[in-house]
């Protein structure tokens, strides 16, 4: 069962500035190796003046490019979204607090927990029927799943989807949640209840958005994840065949979902028992090509770089396991 979400007035403050405190340690220390020498791309310094932080990187930027704090990183995406509300504007300032001002990647591992942690306890004292408040949920629970502690992920998600079904949400924003709280029952291994919700979020988002939205690609990329854990890979590839044509046509080749449509697709090929040695050639093939495009795109630290690595590595070796008794005969 998956822990509370801890509540109540200035105790949750608290809670949420010492939880946030934490996670900046633990990213600070996890970029050490990479962040020796280098100053924030912010405030230009390599301590934070106030805090006495160290810096963090972990997007896609390289070299020299895209070292920050966190605080700055946070105060950075805090004007930004207050610029845009006073001035009526619709840009989406909202994605500073996941995504690189400079190379446009998402933040992950436990940077992207430790900006999860910044958000929350920005926004929490709004009423709970604030939107920045429910954003801010959403951040604090993507970060938690970005940096395994999936538990307290799964804590926040199910206290979200509560809310959101009280407040009377709308349909777009309870599948939101139900996307995240279905991956999160997959990766803490409920892998039948994880399918339920992905099955019933794919459909939700065929009707709401059609099947050219961006969500709707994203569940059923989800949905065929799920599908294949279950080792239901016919079913898998089928959904990916008619997935990967829309995310040609609505987004670029080297779009992060694109890859991870063939990417899934290729994994539905090499991990099926019945799977031919045509079918290992083409995985290996596909999984060659989306690496090279991923490590150009993405860079070679990236989660979705190196879970394709990892896949093409086991995709060889059962294809030199099929090829070896051929050669032999």
């Amino acid at each position: 069962m998956c822990k509370k979400i801890h509540r109540g007035g200035n105790a949750e403050q608290y809670h949420a500035d010492k939880k946030y405190k934490e996670a900046v340690a633990v990213a600070v220390e996890a970029c050490a190796d990479d962040t020796k020498g280098q100053t924030c791309y912010i405030c230009t310094q390599a301590l934070h003046w106030k805090t006495k932080e160290g810096l963090v990187r972990m997007c896609s930027c390289r070299g020299t490019a895209g070292f920050a704090h966190v605080s700055c990183l946070a105060e950075q995406a805090k004007i930004l979204l207050a610029d845009a509300e006073e001035r009526n504007l619709d840009d989406n300032k909202w994605t500073r607090w996941h995504t690189c001002g400079l190379c446009e990647q998402g933040y992950h591992g436990v940077v992207r927990c430790a900006l999860g942690w910044a958000c929350w306890k920005t926004y929490l004292g709004r009423p709970e029927a604030d939107e920045l408040r429910g954003l801010a949920m959403t951040q604090l629970g993507n970060g938690l799943g970005e940096a395994k502690l999936l538990e307290d992920a799964c804590s926040v998600y199910e206290a979200e989807l509560s809310m959101e079904r009280r407040l009377g949400a709308s349909e777009e924003n309870v599948l939101a949640v139900q996307t995240n709280l279905a991956i999160t029952y997959g990766d803490l291994g409920d892998l039948k209840r994880a399918l339920s919700m992905e099955q019933q979020v794919y459909s939700g988002r065929l009707k709401l958005n059609g099947e050219e939205n961006q969500s709707t690609i994203r569940a059923a990329l989800n949905y065929a994840s799920s599908l294949s854990c279950l080792r239901r890979f016919k079913e898998a590839r089928t959904l990916m065949r008619k997935t990967l044509p829309v995310a040609r046509r609505v987004l670029e080749e080297s779009h992060d979902l694109t890859l991870k449509v063939r990417w899934n697709y290729a994994m539905a090929l090499y991990k099926d028992d019945g799977a031919t040695l045509s079918d290992l050639r083409k995985a290996v093939q596909t999984l060659e090509e989306i690496e090279r495009t991923a490590r150009r795109v993405l860079g070679g630290a990236h989660p979705t770089t190196t879970g394709i690595e990892a896949a093409l590595r086991e995709a060889r070796e059962a294809l030199r396991a099929r090829e070896a008794p051929s050669e032999s005969t």
